[in-house]
C-alpha cells in the first residue's frame, strides 16, 4: 500500500506446489523446513504466513518505546509474522535514483525491530517500498534511464538483503506494486541475482492485485505476491456470506495462475478501512467518513474463509497494525489497522489468539 494513499487514494479501480503451510493448513506451526542445499526457487520450501504490516513513516519509528507493544499486540493476535517497510523517495517518476527521507527507516532501527520481533515469537519479512516525493502513485514509475534505476535500486536491493542475512530474517519482498517497470523481466533477473548472492532466504515480490498477471520475472522467485485489494461488492455490505461469493471468481483465477507459475500465492498485503464502502475500494484510504466496523470485520472473515484449506494459498499479511504516535494522517476508528475492532476478534477466531 503506497504510503502516499493515506491521504488519498490513487488507484481506480495444479502442478506441484510448495507443501509448506499457509494461514489454514500445513505443518502445527505454520512452517515447512527448508530444503537443503537447494537454491533453486522451485525446490525451495516456503514459510505460510500470518502476519500483519507494520509500516514506518518516519527513520526512527522502529526503534520507539512504541515498537515492543505493538510486537506484543500482533503475536496476541495468533500472527506469526510481521513485515517491516523501509521506504525510499524519488523526486519524479522518471528520475534515475531513488533516496532516503526523514520518513525512510534507519537500518539500525530495522535491525532492532527485527531482533525486537524474533525475542517476541514472529517471523519476519521485510519488504522494501518506493514512493514519489509527489504522492502520486508508484506505480507511475517509468524511469528514462532504466540501466540507472535497475542500477541504483539493486543497490537498495542488496543492503537489505544483507541486513536480512544479518537479521536472520526469514523473507524478503524484491519490491513492491511497481507496475510501471515489473515487465521488464531481464533487469529484475539481474536484480534477483545479486539478491540472492547476499541472501538465501525466500524471496518474493509485491504485485498489486490488478498488475500480478503482468510481472515478467515470476520464475526468478520462490512465492508470487499479491497485494489483495479487489473491488468485491459495489455497495457497503456487511454480509459476510455475500462477500466470500464474490471471492470465489477471483479463487478460479488465482488457483489457475498458481498452477502455471508453480509457485504458491502469498497475499502480500490485504485490508480494509473502518469506513462505510470500504468492500467496494479496499485500496482507498478515504472510502467515507463514516466508520465501518462490521464491514470491516465481515471483510476479514469473508477472506479468511474463502481461502481456508486452498493448498496453493500461502497465507497473508493485513494491512496494517496500528500507526506510529502523531504519524498517521486517517483517525484511528477509520483506519486499516483492526485493533480493538471486531476485526481483531474475527482474526482471533481463526488464528487462535487470546480471546
Amino acid at each position: 500500500m503506497n504510503a502516499m494513499k493515506r491521504a488519498a487514494c490513487a488507484l481506480a479501480a495444479a502442478a506441484a506446489l510448495f507443501l509448506a503451510g499457509c494461514s489454514s493448513g500445513g505443518s502445527p506451526d505454520g512452517s515447512a523446513p527448508s530444503a537443503p542445499g537447494s537454491h533453486r526457487p522451485e525446490d525451495r520450501k516456503v514459510n505460510g504466513m500470518r502476519g500483519f504490516a507494520l509500516p514506518s513513516w518516519n527513520t526512527d519509528d522502529y526503534a520507539s518505546p512504541e515498537a515492543g507493544t505493538y510486537l506484543r499486540q500482533i503475536a496476541a493476535t495468533g500472527a506469526r509474522w510481521v513485515t517491516f517497510t523501509p521506504t525510499w523517495y524519488q523526486n519524479g517518476d522518471t528520475d534515475p535514483a531513488m533516496h532516503t527521507t526523514g520518513e525512510t527507516a534507519s537500518d539500525d532501527s530495522l535491525r532492532h525491530i527485527v531482533d525486537l520481533a524474533h525475542s517476541t515469537g514472529l517471523k519476519v519479512m521485510i519488504k522494501p517500498h518506493v514512493d514519489l516525493v509527489n504522492g502520486e502513485d508508484r506505480a507511475h514509475i517509468r524511469p528514462a534511464d532504466p540501466d540507472a534505476w535497475f542500477g541504483a535500486y539493486t543497490g537498495v536491493l542488496t543492503r537489505y538483503a544483507r541486513l536480512a542475512a544479518q537479521t536472520k530474517t526469514e523473507q524478503l519482498s524484491v519490491g513492491t506494486e511497481l507496475a510501471g517497470i515489473s515487465q521488464d523481466g531481464a533487469r529484475w533477473s539481474k536484480a534477483i541475482a545479486a539478491v540472492r548472492k547476499v541472501y538465501r532466504g525466500p524471496l518474493t515480490y509485491a504485485a498489486n492485485y490488478d498488475e500480478y498477471r503482468k510481472v515478467a520475472f515470476w520464475g526468478d522467485l520462490d512465492l508470487v505476491g499479491v497485494d489483495a485489494y479487489w473491488p468485491l461488492a459495489q455497495k457497503a455490505t456487511t454480509d459476510a456470506a455475500g462477500l466470500r461469493q464474490a471471492w470465489k471468481p477471483i479463487i478460479d483465477e488465482l488457483a489457475a495462475f498458481s498452477a502455471r507459475q508453480h509457485r504458491q500465492i502469498l497475499f502480500t498485503e490485504a485490508g480494509y478501512v473502518s469506513q462505510r464502502g470500504t468492500t467496494t475500494a479496499p485500496y482507498s484510504w478515504t472510502v467515507s467518513k463514516t466508520t465501518g466496523d462490521d464491514e470491516q470485520a465481515a471483510a476479514y472473515e469473508a477472506l479468511l474463509a474463502a481461502f481456508d484449506g486452498k493448498p496453493w494459498w500461502a497465507g497473508v499479511c493485513w494491512w496494517m497494525w496500528d500507526d506510529w504516535p502523531d504519524a498517521g494522517e486517517t483517525a484511528k476508528r477509520l483506519a486499516y489497522t483492526p485493533h480493538g475492532k471486531p476485526a481483531e476478534r474475527v482474526l482471533r477466531q481463526w488464528w487462535g489468539g487470546a480471546p
